[in-house]
């Protein structure tokens, strides 16, 4: 199984339950195409989307690894792992799309919300996966840099786990992702949201 089309599948489900509920989704791929991965982030900038989430597939040399891992953007990875996904992820960039990550730390304001969406995306999957919290990271991803809005990227489990590679391959299980994913995504908007109008005059 693919990482890109188990990821595509998940990203369609949740554009389904994020849509159910009234709100206007926009995918970086409809189908088995190629989209660089600053031009996903530059879809997100000029739609002035309210969130941007980054939805990916893990791997590991170690077979035992397995669960959901989600990250926000920083210039300095949270641990030596976080800095291995990072540098796995943006090898389809060119090196110096990197260079932009110092621009993208301008958006202070965005950090912590940016923060706050990926921990409503890490405990729903905690659930899904059952399984101890493999925790929030941050880390230097390409595919955030630059985002205006809050942004987050997140590995759904890891396809180099014997059992969980097939389970995330289920259609069952993938909409057990996508319940999470769309339920963290609401919850975070209807904070932020809150947050605003409790900041009006």
């Amino acid at each position: 199984m693919l990482e890109k089309t188990v990821t595509l599948a998940v990203a369609r489900l949740v554009a389904d339950r994020l849509r159910a509920v009234g709100l206007e989704v926009r995918l970086t791929r409809e189908g088995d195409e190629t989209v660089p991965l600053r031009e996903r982030t530059a879809l997100a900038n000029r739609l002035r989307a309210d969130a941007f989430l980054s939805i990916h597939a893990n791997a590991s040399p170690a077979r035992g690894a397995r669960g959901a891992e989600t990250y926000y953007m920083s210039a300095d990875a949270s641990d030596p792992q976080a800095a291995a996904a990072a540098e796995r992820e943006n090898a389809p960039a060119d090196n110096g799309t990197l260079g932009l990550i110092l621009w993208d730390l301008a958006h202070v304001a965005n950090l912590n919300a940016s923060a706050q969406l990926a921990r409503e995306i890490q405990d729903r999957l905690n659930v899904v996966h059952g399984i101890a919290n493999r925790g929030v990271k941050q880390a230097p991803f390409v595919v955030l840099t630059g985002a205006t809005m809050p942004a987050a990227l997140v590995e759904i489990g890891f396809l180099s786990h014997p059992e969980e590679g097939q389970l995330v391959s289920q259609p069952d299980t993938q909409a057990r992702i996508a319940d999470a994913l769309a339920a963290a995504v609401v919850a975070f908007l209807r904070g932020a949201s809150a947050a605003s109008a409790g900041a009006q005059p």
